[in-house]
């Protein structure tokens, strides 16, 4: 994409996505390693464990936000958009499972104190290569988002018919009935077959992206209302999960749950309004860009990288510096890692750029 096209509070919200997506699965990780039980979590590392585990879940529903706002709304042909979309995203989601199928199996072959293969002939080694496609081998887990955003690209083409042919308030009908059914699933724990809540709670995102970036309510174009909607549902999830500790010591709220929508929604809304965020200096700006460029191909090498550090350096010095640690190496690494394989023009279709 041509750089002066480029919208940059898109941009910004696409580097905030990534940021917050590496941060969760460290705080992940840290949390396997630091133990944590009742005593414990009452730590100041414990209690960033609970703020982190639930504020940074916002990066999905942004990656979603931000495809509404940049693909809804347009005039494009479906086999077109289809056939262009999913290469995009199939591509470096299969390179990536080669490379990473060939680091766990050579890892594991020459590394006496990694397993994360025990089996080493062609069928075994095939066997990774397709657990790691359907999430199921050691570090894939977050391989999810492709065969979502797939499920995605696939139904757009119905939901950009619509968008073209409806006004706002049927928009705004629709959203409203997405929030209720969020609120009853993922809040008041109705029972609903997963993979139906697998569509219709992504579609809700994606819709509600179109809507931000088009609205022209002031509710929605406020950045000190759009602070509140960031600290509110954050100080809420907060307390919430410190009042289960007992029950449940980390207790984590859905990634699609109506206090996490909500804190996206401020997000997305503080990057469209504020003016401090959309002036920034020519070098953060560039810098912010190269990420958001890279952050498909980042999500897709940082889970196995942070995998990779952990169990090589057998993390248990501090929890700061753990963090540090794995921070670098999930954000810091992938962005490198990207960055520079995309200097081979021959490359950029098969690592995640654009």
């Amino acid at each position: 994409m041509n750089q002066s096209k480029r919208i940059f509070y898109f941009d910004a919200l696409r580097a905030v996505a990534i940021l917050c997506v590496v941060l969760l699965h460290v705080t992940g990780h840290l949390g396997e390693i630091m133990n944590y039980n009742v005593s414990t979590i009452y730590s100041p590392s414990g209690a960033f464990e609970i703020f982190a585990n639930n504020f940074f879940r916002i990066g999905i529903a942004l990656f979603l936000m931000l495809s509404g706002a940049l693909l809804l709304g347009r005039e494009w042909e479906v086999k077109n958009f289809l056939s262009k979309r999913i290469i995009r995203i199939s591509k470096p989601f299969i390179f990536w499972s080669v490379i990473f199928t060939l680091m766990l199996v050579i890892s594991s072959y020459f590394i006496s104190s990694i397993n994360f293969v025990t089996q080493f002939g062609f069928f075994d080694i095939f066997k990774v290569f397709i657990d790691t496609l359907l999430c199921k081998a050691p570090g894939s887990a977050v391989y999810w988002f492709f065969w979502m955003m797939l499920g995605m690209y696939i139904l757009m083409p119905i939901l950009n018919k619509w968008i073209n042919g409806t006004d706002f308030s049927k928009i705004e009908y629709f959203l409203i009935i997405w929030a209720v059914y969020i609120f009853a699933v993922y809040s008041l724990m109705l029972p609903v077959p997963e993979i139906i809540s697998f569509f219709i709670s992504p579609i809700g995102f994606v819709v509600l992206g179109y809507y931000l970036r088009h609205t022209e309510r002031r509710i929605f174009n406020n950045p000190a209302v759009a602070g509140i909607l960031i600290i509110l549902p954050a100080a809420i999830m907060f307390a919430y999960s410190y009042s289960v500790v007992n029950s449940d010591i980390l207790f984590v709220f859905h990634r699609y749950s109506i206090l996490v929508m909500i804190e996206a929604v401020g997000v997305f809304c503080l990057f469209k309004s504020a003016k401090s965020i959309n002036n920034l200096p020519g070098s953060f700006t560039n810098a912010i860009s190269s990420i958001a460029v890279c952050s498909y191909g980042m999500y897709l090498i940082h889970s196995q990288i942070i995998m990779v550090v952990r169990k090589v350096l057998h993390l248990s010095f501090n929890f700061t510096l753990d963090y540090i640690i794995l921070f670098i190496a999930g954000f810091i690494v992938s962005w490198i890692i990207i960055y520079i394989l995309a200097k081979i023009p021959f490359l950029n279709d098969f690592i995640g750029v654009k």
